[in-house]
């Protein structure tokens, strides 16, 4: 009977009109299945493309394509359901069965526009965001050429540093790891940095070739300087040795001439000079070990050790030689360090005084106090060994207390 019915559905107008029309339907079905196909590999690809570019904003345009998809492939399952629920090339169906398959197709056809609508939308609010970060490529291409180009230098500096005799492994490793990371720019999507990292990243690899250059040709010039530096060091060793005798005489006489006062702070200077030396000849040795194996990293730093011990060498024989020079001076006039102090503290009072209204109390107090300090500072000098040592330091004081002073009265005129 069934087969009946669809005979007569075959020769039925109306069933045939049915079919004509679901069968046209069918086909804007697939229009539409297949514009909401191309939207959804469209939107697809452009949000791969900003994901290359941005990928905190292709994050969040992501979100919003969530939602999107979702309404897309459930579109796209009703329309491939409803496809294959209705068979339309069978001829023999009735009216009925063509209607029905032509109201759900119509039904695939509204949610499969929505769907490339709600597509189409994302996609027009991606075009603006993409056309600018893709102009900003523009930007990226110089920043590349510059890294290259400071990858080359570097490794033209590094060359000429090894062909000098230096040893630049250090300085290889650096390139080789920078050069690396410039290579991650080329590979797909920017290295995964984005448009941004990876103008920083080129950047950053300019700098650092950069900075490799610079280390390359410091490295190229450490041994000249190393080796000027090794000449004058020993010359400077030699010389201090020679002060070092005239020091033990200076304690000699210290020790016969003065008080224990005047030179108890210098005792054990030459034992004292004598151990930088032999501390400062060590650097040295050293320093022409590392320089005979090309390590131009270590030579300076024990080459600057031994100025250091030198240093302080010279800096103890200075103080015992200084000391002679300035205790036979006050001994033969102990009066002129008294004159030239009192002199500095007058000028100071007389600078107080002129001010208007007079001296301020804490000036005039200060002053006095120093006045009443040079009257006591003769008694230092009195008995069979009289301590000119501390006499000297006193004045000294003094004077230099009587300055602070003047420095006061000044700042408090000029309103400072």
């Amino acid at each position: 009977m069934a087969r009946d019915q669809r005979r007569r559905g075959r020769r039925d107008p109306r069933a045939v009109q049915a079919r004509e029309g679901a069968l046209a339907t069918r086909e804007e079905a697939f229009q539409a299945f297949f514009d909401m196909d191309q939207a959804q590999k469209f939107v697809t690809a452009r949000l791969t493309v900003l994901g290359d570019l941005d990928g905190e904003a292709a994050g969040r345009m992501r979100r919003r394509a969530t939602d999107a998809d979702a309404a897309a492939d459930k579109a796209a399952a009703e329309y491939i359901g409803v496809v294959d629920g209705h068979d339309l090339d069978d001829e023999d169906r009735s009216m009925i069965e063509y209607e029905d398959a032509g109201r759900a197709l119509r039904g695939t056809v509204a949610a499969l526009r929505r769907a490339t609508e709600t597509l189409n939308r994302l996609a027009a609010d991606l075009a603006p965001l993409i056309a600018r970060l893709e102009s900003s490529l523009d930007d990226l291409a110089p920043l590349l050429r510059g890294a290259r180009e400071a990858l080359g230098a570097a490794r033209g500096a590094i060359d000429s540093a090894s062909a000098k005799g230096m040893d630049p492994a250090e300085l290889e490793g650096d390139l080789n790891t920078t050069r690396a990371r410039l290579a991650e720019l080329t590979g797909e999507g920017l290295g995964g940095l984005g448009l941004r990292g990876a103008m920083e990243r080129a950047r950053e690899v300019r700098g650092t070739a950069e900075q490799i250059v610079e280390a390359a040709r410091e490295l190229a010039e450490a041994s000249e300087r190393t080796r000027n530096g090794l000449a004058s060091v020993r010359t400077r060793a030699q010389m201090t040795e020679g002060r070092r005798a005239r020091v033990e005489e200076a304690m000699s006489e210290l020790r016969r001439t003065y008080a224990m006062a005047c030179w108890q702070d210098l005792r054990g200077a030459p034992e004292a000079i004598g151990q930088a030396l032999e501390r400062a000849r060590e650097r040295i040795a050293e320093t022409e070990r590392a320089a005979s194996v090309g390590d131009w990293k270590e030579a300076p730093r024990a080459l600057a050790a031994a100025r250091t011990e030198l240093k302080d060498a010279e800096r103890r024989a200075a103080r015992v030689t200084d000391r002679v020079t300035e205790l036979r001076a006050v001994t033969a006039d102990p009066r002129g360090p008294l004159d030239r102090a009192r002199f500095t503290v007058r000028d100071a009072q007389r600078l107080a005084v002129a001010a208007p209204g007079g001296a301020a109390p804490r000036h005039a107090r200060a002053l006095d106090a120093l006045v009443t300090r040079l009257d006591r500072a003769p008694a230092l000098l009195e008995g069979a060994s009289p301590d000119y040592w501390t006499y000297l330091t006193e004045l000294r004081a003094i004077t230099d207390r009587a300055r602070d002073v003047v420095e006061a009265i000044r700042a408090e005129r000029s309103g400072a």
